[in-house]
């Protein structure tokens, strides 16, 4: 059974940091790319970050540039989201996903798995 699962989320000051972890298993995810959506109260998912299977490239939303950096370990089992300089605008449930393909590009609606989410809180 294919899992993805998230951990790290938790309540932070505004300018303060996190990291999220997205612990895959279950298969190989061979040429997936894998990384990062999120959902603020009363919005729609959007996406955040995004690793490819090589780790070679990644892509960022640009709300997030400069201040998130998106990684993955050495066995491709476990995505990391490293969130600095965090803003109460921030706040959401954070996804991992992966997909075939682009998370950017296919939006979250062609995603192949998804975990269960983690909730980030910024305080001002």
């Amino acid at each position: 059974q294919v899992q993805l699962v998230e951990s790290g989320g938790g309540l932070v000051q505004a300018g303060g940091s996190l990291r999220l972890s997205c612990a895959a298993s279950g298969r190989t995810f061979s040429n997936y790319a894998m990384g990062w959506f999120r959902q603020a109260p009363g919005k729609e998912r959007e996406f955040v970050a995004e690793i490819s299977w090589s780790g070679g490239s990644t892509y960022y939303a640009d709300s997030v540039k400069g201040r998130f950096t998106i990684s993955s370990d050495n066995a491709k089992t476990t995505v990391y989201l490293q969130m600095n300089s965090l803003k109460p605008e921030d706040t959401a449930v954070y996804y991992c996903a992966a997909v075939r393909g682009s998370l950017a590009r296919m939006g979250e609606r062609r995603m192949d798995y998804w975990g269960k989410g983690t909730l980030v809180t910024v305080s001002s």
